[in-house]
């Protein structure tokens, strides 16, 4: 278990930086090829400035994600002594073909600004948001592995690799990929509009970020609408691959034909405790576009095998209702982004909503990760086969140093970045 929070601890918090580098890469990229096209130098200035405070949140991505990976030796030794030879592969392929890619053309990026041509400078930027999200592509294929393992054959008591083909073309780990994706750029474009809303509401550069939040609007009311869809054929695929972790996600416990879905229901790990407001067929419809489809319930799954059901039903309800914010405030940013000066009080509102994304995206990783549980590679490796064999004082203690250089890692970080962004497009370091 402490192992378990320890990985749980570590990933989340450099979960926090991660999806800003993949969406505000590739906005920063789109400013970039704005100032190439029209020539107008507010697109260079807006690539400036958001690039700082990209460069800051990438740095701290780096930092966490180093500690991360060594997890996998020295908290999960047996995980990687089974699969290694699969997983292995990935990450080695993700910082060589893509971290290393990345890292380089951020450097590029940044000490090129007057160096570079402004072609080059923006073909650069482009390489920096390829890279990064090429990056993202490994590693979710790496846990696309864990969720439905595929391409391997169990040999001398592990798994191997048989067909790398079939690993790469994993299509739960393309669902997972576009999802993450898609909610990058949702963290990205409330990110932009937050902060440039709080700008606007103060009127300062207000040509500057009036153009900032058009881009973020835009961005965002697409980004959320193509999440409601990706996210319903993803839950397709859940259904299909991990029917134990569908039912945890609504608190399902028979098995049934026409599954209706609750509007008013408190779950339980051993049945629910209140179940209220039936709408029949929904869940079926949902699960498998079919009204009359049946749903296996978590009574037909043995009790050792079942996902906890209380987190992965509260993470996937906030995933699903924050999304919906989301919608919303973004619909009304894009229908009155030209007008925006116009609802201060939406300006006051729209700094409070950047974290709604990103706690979207924390709430959709529980549901993925603790509902595969047992599993660790879900229907091939239980979690506690793959724990090491370390004292429960040794995780403790690293544990806790950890939290404490991790909290003082995101006070500075985060400091810094609400110092740059209430500072705004000053040119300077």
């Amino acid at each position: 278990m402490l192992s378990r929070l320890q990985f749980a601890a570590a990933t989340a918090f450099h979960f926090i930086f991660v999806p800003l580098t993949l969406g505000i890469s590739v906005l920063i990229a789109c400013m970039e090829t704005a100032f190439v096209r029209t020539g107008k130098e507010v697109y260079r200035t807006m690539a400036k400035f958001w690039g700082k405070l990209f460069l800051v949140n990438f740095a701290l991505g780096v930092v966490t994600g180093i500690t991360l990976e060594f997890q996998f030796g020295t908290n999960w030794a047996g995980y990687s002594a089974y699969v290694g030879d699969i997983f292995g592969s990935l990450l080695a392929i993700e910082a060589t073909a893509a971290f290393f890619l990345e890292s380089t053309f951020i450097g590029v990026w940044h000490f090129g600004w007057n160096r570079l041509s402004p072609k080059a400078h923006m073909i650069a930027a482009w390489c920096v948001a390829g890279a990064s999200n090429l990056s993202a592509v490994w590693i979710i294929i790496a846990n696309g592995f864990m969720q439905n393992p595929r391409g391997f054959v169990l040999r001398n008591g592990r798994a191997e690799l048989a067909n790398f083909f079939d690993v790469i073309t994993n299509p739960f780990a393309w669902q997972q990929f576009m999802h993450t994706i898609l909610g990058a750029l949702a963290v990205a474009a409330f990110f932009v509009m937050g902060i440039s809303a709080w700008h606007l509401y103060r009127k300062s550069e207000t040509d500057f970020f009036g153009k900032s939040f058009r881009l973020g609007a835009t961005l965002g009311i697409i980004v959320s609408l193509l999440l409601l869809f990706q996210g319903h054929i993803h839950g397709n695929h859940v259904a299909e691959v991990q029917p134990a972790k569908l039912a945890a996600m609504e608190s399902h416990w028979e098995t049934q034909t026409n599954a209706p879905m609750y509007l008013l229901q408190i779950p339980g790990e051993s049945d629910n405790v209140l179940e209220a407001l039936p709408v029949p067929g929904l869940l079926s419809l949902l699960a498998y576009n079919d009204p009359g489809a049946e749903v296996k319930g978590l009574n037909d799954f043995p009790e050792n095998e079942r996902p906890p059901v209380v987190i992965t039903f509260l993470a996937f309800r906030g995933m699903v209702g924050i999304g919906t914010v989301m919608i919303l405030l973004a619909a009304f940013a894009w229908l009155k982004r030209n007008s925006i000066e116009n609802y201060p009080w939406f300006l006051k509102i729209l700094p409070f909503a950047i974290p709604l994304p990103y706690l979207a995206m924390q709430f959709g990783w529980a549901v993925a990760e603790v509902g595969r549980q047992p599993w660790i590679v879900y229907g091939l490796m239980r979690t506690s086969q793959a724990v090491s064999r370390v004292t429960p004082g040794q995780v403790g203690f690293s544990f806790i140093v950890m939290c404490a250089i991790y909290t003082l890692l995101g006070i500075a970080g985060i400091w810094l970045m609400i110092r740059i962004a209430k500072q705004g497009p000053v040119e300077g370091h």
